[in-house]
């Protein structure tokens, strides 16, 4: 394959981009095409068969026009209800995000567990699947958090959050009447991880704040099968669904990402 075939990475929003940092820090080369479904955010709000039907048909799109080498689904929410649909109609290597519930597992001392997401992805079986299969037993507590998505997306767009939204949603996860002990928690969401300084603000300094970013990007590179050392350094791509203005808002913030051009889908 060219070593120009970009990585798409796709999100609701811009919570992929915690996925495309941690990619980066390990590939600073790597050819990216970052695609937004702004017109369909929030997924975490929408039902399974909604989704089921929009990711594949967006990123069937996305696959014809850019020719990426590789997708990787960086969502939770899209990836626990469409990774299996997306995987069987595409012929290059998906990746999907999801939680973090196996090196949580492996960390904790109390085994108690806390996991944020969103609605839609908390109540999936494919977080009980993981627990059965990685939890060792541990206790798991899900709270829905669906608006840390908005505030991550307030504050990619310059804005400022209220602490005490951050606050409120550690309160709810430790108000559970199994939490005491509790010593880990899962960001099951690409977006929450773009709150870390917030969240750990509002949570008491012995809760641990872990995410998969870093495992997906291993991931990801070890498809690809290569770091791109070679590889010309390129203006990476923004595409999005929705209005221009919209995009248009996330401008600076994108530039941070390296993300300079920017498309309608």
């Amino acid at each position: 394959m060219d070593d120009a075939a970009p990585i798409l990475l796709f999100d609701s929003g811009v919570g992929g981009l915690s996925i495309l940092r941690a990619l980066k820090a390990s590939a600073p080369g790597a050819p990216i095409v970052y695609a937004a479904d702004f017109a369909g955010l929030p997924y975490g709000e929408k039902t399974e068969a909604e989704i089921a039907a929009r990711v594949p048909a967006l990123l069937g799109r996305l696959v014809e026009r850019y020719r990426p080498r590789l997708v990787a689904i960086a969502c939770n929410t899209a990836s626990t209800i469409a990774l299996p649909p997306v995987r069987a109609a595409l012929d290059i290597p998906v990746v999907g995000t999801v939680p973090a519930v196996k090196p949580a597992a492996e960390r904790t001392r109390s085994g108690v567990i806390g996991l944020i997401g969103t609605a839609a992805t908390i109540r999936q079986p494919y977080v009980d699947n993981l627990l059965e299969r990685y939890g060792k037993g541990a206790t798991l507590i899900r709270v829905a958090a669906p608006e840390l998505v908005e505030a991550a997306e307030r504050k990619l767009r310059g804005q400022t959050n209220d602490p005490a939204l951050f606050a409120a949603v550690i309160e709810r996860l430790l108000a559970h009447s199994e939490a005491r002990g509790m010593d880990v928690v899962v960001l099951a969401c690409t977006h929450f991880p773009l709150l870390i300084e917030e969240l750990a603000e509002a949570a008491p300094p012995d809760l641990a704040l872990i995410d998969g970013a870093e495992g997906i990007a291993r991931r990801i590179l070890h498809l690809c099968e290569t770091d791109f050392a070679g590889v010309a350094p390129t203006r990476d791509l923004f595409v999005s669904t929705g209005p221009d203005a919209q995009a248009e808002a996330y401008a600076q913030a994108l530039a941070d990402y390296g993300l300079t051009r920017f498309e309608s889908l």
